[in-house]
């Protein structure tokens, strides 16, 4: 009876294995096949996510797009990157209509539970706020007694919104409202007091005022917000991701970046050793090419076509674009300058 019960544990054990190979990497398997990554950003966010004046995305979160074409295909340009709607951006991903989203997805235990979405990588560290117009005389969010809030639709903004309003036992109205063109021009056409997002997208939505400086970001920040990378469930693709910003992390604690990665290539026995293990070709990334189903040089490639963390970030958000956001003292610095932003060790 035992030696029946361990020959049939064994072949079950075997079962799942050879189930679990079978399942591991067909999304990825598409990418490379198909020629392109298609991922999926917000459709107007300024320094986020904007279409430039040939329709082709721009911004923060649309270089994590590039980041992963470069890493799997050796090509930023063969990320087809769309502009989409928040919920609709999530419901593609489980119909298996996109590979991924790089835009303002807050990583929450009841999303990453569900089977059709994986969530891989935070790249920004946020926070829940308010902007209201300047006419309306608040200078905080505690004088929102009675408030009408502009939010989105099916978004975590909603969640936070009852329970800050339920903690300071203020009573709130709220317009929901999918789309964010449609928002934006209620909030703007005085339909609502505030408008609520996370404080970058405040930021960037400010922006799209025909006179901005009639409006004003309130300080209260009311809740945490990971904004993360997410797949669809796929352990070749995620691993693909995650790395590939691991590799843009590294680069930026070690000073490298798309303008001088070049140099240190030339001359990289004089190199940190950790430089040469990121970019040498029998390095630890050339290892980790094998087994990840990557071109030997993806590490390069990222850095080279999209850049490091600190680039990109300085390049759509920093201080000398309209966002002046600085790093240092962030959450989003790296944790060698008292920030979130831990790059694992690549070796």
């Amino acid at each position: 009876m035992l030696r029946s019960y361990i020959a049939a544990a064994l072949a079950c054990a075997a079962s799942l294995a050879n189930t679990s190979h079978a399942q591991a990497g067909p999304v990825f398997d598409d990418v490379v096949s198909g020629g392109k990554l298609v991922c999926l950003v917000s459709p107007s966010a300024p320094g986020f996510s904007v279409p430039d004046s040939a329709g082709v995305f721009q911004g923060f979160n649309a270089d994590f797009c590039r980041m992963a074409a470069a890493a799997i295909l050796g090509d930023a340009s063969k990320a087809d990157i769309r502009g989409i709607g928040f919920s609709d951006s999530l419901k593609s991903l489980v119909s298996r209509q996109a590979h991924m989203a790089s835009r303002s997805v807050t990583e929450t235990g009841t999303r990453s539970a569900d089977p059709g979405l994986a969530f891989v990588a935070t790249t920004f560290y946020d926070g829940q706020g308010f902007m209201v117009p300047k006419a309306l005389g608040v200078k905080s969010a505690t004088e929102l007694k009675g408030a009408t809030i502009c939010a989105e639709d099916g978004s975590t903004t909603l969640l936070n919104l009852a329970d800050w309003f339920a903690a300071q036992g203020l009573g709130y109205k709220v317009e929901n409202i999918a789309d964010k063109t449609a928002r934006l021009q209620a909030f703007f056409a005085g339909k609502c007091d505030a408008y609520a997002s996370d404080m970058t997208a405040l930021a960037a939505d400010r922006r799209l005022a025909k006179n901005p400086d009639d409006y004003e970001l309130l300080p209260e920040i009311i809740s945490a917000e990971p904004l993360t990378l997410v797949t669809q469930p796929d352990e070749t693709l995620e691993k693909a991701v995650r790395w590939a910003f691991q590799v843009m992390l590294n680069a930026d604690e070690l000073g490298i970046n798309s303008t001088n990665v070049d140099a240190a290539i030339a001359d990289l026995d004089k190199q940190p050793k950790a430089v040469q293990r990121i970019f040498a070709k029998d390095g630890a990334t050339a290892d980790m090419a094998a087994k990840m189903k990557l071109p030997a040089d993806w590490a390069y490639q990222v850095v080279k076509q999209v850049g490091s963390y600190g680039e990109v970030f300085d390049r759509h958000l920093g201080p000398a674009t309209p966002f002046k956001l600085t790093r240092e003292g962030s959450q989003n610095a790296s944790t060698s300058k008292g920030g979130l932003m831990y790059a694992y060790p690549i070796r």
